[in-house]
């Protein structure tokens, strides 16, 4: 536990609100982000003025990003492996993305020494196109007053849609027949390079996040913008929607890469209260918020893992941890780490650099609400160094009255991982193999009323837990051969008791390992495999650089449906009962949208698609580490009507 003070909370009336219209002042991160993505707007154009003979004198030149990126980065980037992105995935970011991530991110160790100038300089260089292959986005604002938000338990709220996390929709308004005439009904272009994060759609409004900290309500039907909210900071999570309090009608609830917990008027998006969860330099929000009557409970992750290459870094002290928050004033009910034991100085044999541990045990997912028995469960996450901890790769019970640990199941032992193991940096020994629980679990409920847990593992293996009994395994079944980007990453989902695994196995985490992405189908009853359904060849509208067909993102379904995205940009609908492809959708295309001449798509990961009120939408264009970047909400309905 932790002492309420460790957090700070913030209220305020800040906000953009109806019509895309300014009513106050932009959010503040406690980290000043802010201010620094403001700054970073204009990097490509003062990159293109340093290189005018004629803009500068000699002594007032920009420093030179190419000569910089050579120096500081190009060893790993230009010759990139495992979780290191390629230059050309680099290049398809914003500047703003890459001077976070040198300033604030993961990359701090590697731009120590070097001033704002010199990190704008080396983000300049690497998006030099970034400003024509970009969207000009023009504000579309909904013509008329929209009418007070009311919330729907028709519609899809937060990651999961329900607290058991099955992803899978019973009120989409759509049928197994209607999949051929799925079109696109509008488009809506974000600002950046990358889509992160996954459409909410609650009472006839999707709410969407972005990479550059802008947060949208949009209406359902047409795509308008109902308000803005510019927070300066990214974010990755799904919004989570629930009731107001005194002049607010209903809460929207969020958490960014500065590990802040936001709550905005989902009505107006005013600002009602924000608190920083974890004060680790690389702690961040990755698993999306859940919320349980006035609870909030908050995953906390890190990217201290991919600091651990840098040369000189002490590395490491972050443990993971899950956070309740009162939804009404994000007041700190109660905090549990992963891991009990505080991080203690250790020496590496041959090696000077004090080093600490344990650390670890991210929470990357998004908590599974037991309400019966009381708890949440959360899968989570590798050690990042030499040090066991028992309660890493492990799937854990929190008691949701006080943070209690009521079980912790670690299901594979001693995956010591961090990047130096993939930057030819310092890596733990023994070394592993990396692989988190990085999806959330399933509660399923079987015929017999029976339950069972069900958790998906990069290591390509799925678990069924018993809850009943301390999370006793009653099966466990390979499907994929795992990996860095291998195995389940981002989400299964399930139709009664059957659960649907996407397999990505990008990189097999052996040589000898043979990948072997495809969507499976789990008897959740026995872990008997059901049908196999292997990818289709990749087909990249891009082109055959880094083209992969690999089914990372989060599946989700419908009845008869699950639907699945490749890391090729193509969405598609399988038949539950036989894994037949029903329908196939190349997202990776530019489209014209409601807010800009064209946005375009990319490869689909992370955030999966979702249903409601008879409409499918997805964000296309991750490409934050694998695979091409995008910047494109796509809606569809039936004959695009």
């Amino acid at each position: 536990m932790i002492e309420e003070r460790a957090l700070s909370v913030a209220r305020g009336g800040r906000g953009l609100g109806h019509h895309g219209r300014q009513r106050g002042k932009h959010m503040r991160s406690r980290l000043a982000l802010a201010a620094l993505a403001l700054g970073a707007v204009g990097l490509a154009a003062r990159g293109a003025a340093a290189q005018s003979p004629a803009a500068q004198s000699p002594a007032a030149q920009a420093p030179d990003g190419a000569a910089l990126y050579a120096r500081h980065c190009a060893q790993c980037h230009d010759h990139a492996q495992g979780h290191i992105p390629t230059r050309e995935a680099l290049a398809n970011r914003s500047p703003i993305n890459i001077v976070m991530t040198l300033l604030t991110g993961a990359m701090r160790p590697q731009a120590a020494g070097l001033s704002h100038d010199d990190v704008s300089a080396i983000a300049a260089f690497l998006t030099a196109g970034a400003a024509t292959a970009g969207s000009v986005l023009h504000p579309d604002p909904c013509p008329l007053p929209a009418a007070a938000f009311r919330l729907s338990a028709e519609g899809w709220n937060g990651w999961g849609r329900d607290l058991a996390n099955t992803r899978f929709q019973p009120h989409s308004g759509l049928a197994a027949r209607d999949l051929p005439r799925l079109r696109v009904k509008w488009a809506f272009a974000y600002p950046g390079l990358m889509t992160w994060g996954q459409p909410t759609v609650v009472g006839g409004r999707v709410f969407v996040t972005s990479t550059t900290g802008a947060l949208y309500a949009l209406d359902a039907r047409s795509g308008c913008t109902l308000w803005s909210l510019d927070g300066g900071v990214p974010v990755r999570t799904a919004l989570s929607i629930g009731p107001g309090i005194g002049g607010h009608r209903a809460l929207a609830y969020f958490g960014d890469t500065a590990a802040v917990a936001h709550a905005v008027d989902a009505d107006t998006g005013v600002e009602v209260w924000r608190v920083r969860v974890d004060r680790h330099p690389f702690a961040r929000i990755t698993g999306s918020p859940v919320l349980i009557g006035a609870r909030l409970l908050v995953p906390v992750s890190s990217f201290e893992e991919g600091a651990a290459s840098g040369p000189g870094y002490s590395c490491c002290t972050f443990r993971g941890s899950v956070v309740a928050l009162d939804a009404r004033s994000g007041r700190l009910l109660w905090k549990r780490r992963t891991i009990a034991r505080a991080p203690r100085a250790y020496l590496r044999r041959g090696d000077p650099t004090p080093l600490y541990g344990p650390a670890g045990g991210s929470v990357w997912n998004a908590p599974t609400i037991d309400a019966a028995r009381g708890v949440l469960y959360v899968g989570t996450g590798n050690d990042y160094t030499d040090i066991d901890a028992p309660t890493t790769d492990a799937i854990m019970a929190i008691s949701l009255a006080t943070g209690r640990i009521r079980w912790a199941r670690q299901l594979t032992r001693r995956d010591h991982w961090a990047s130096g193991c993939t930057f030819r940096g310092p890596c733990p020994q023994p070394a592993g193999d990396d692989a988190d629980f990085a999806a959330s679990t399933i509660l399923v409920t079987l015929r017999s009323g029976r339950e069972v847990l069900v958790a998906g593992q990069k290591s390509g293996m799925v678990y069924g837990l018993d809850p009943a009994a301390d999370g006793q395994v009653l099966w466990r079944t390979r499907v994929g051969a795992g990996g860095v980007f291998g195995g389940i990453e981002w989400g299964m989902t399930a139709i009664g008791g059957t659960i649907y695994v996407p397999i990505s196995d990008s990189m097999p985490s052996h040589a000898s390992d043979a990948p072997r992405s495809g969507l499976g189908a789990i008897d959740a009853a026995t872990g008997a495999v059901l049908w196999w359904a292997p990818a289709p060849g990749p087909v990249c509208a891009w082109g055959p650089e880094d083209c992969r067909s690999a089914l990372s993102q989060a599946a989700s379904a419908m009845r008869g449906v699950v639907f699945a995205g490749s890391q090729d940009g193509h969405l598609r609908a399988y038949d539950a009962r036989s894994g037949r492809i029903l329908w196939d959708f190349d997202t990776a295309r530019h489209v014209a949208a409601v807010n800009a001449e064209s946005a375009h798509g990319g490869s689909l990961d992370a955030g999966g698609p979702v249903m409601a009120d008879g409409m499918l939408f997805v964000n296309s264009g991750y490409g934050q580490f694998l695979g091409r970047g995008g910047n494109v909400l796509l809606a569809f309905s039936l004959d695009g009507r």
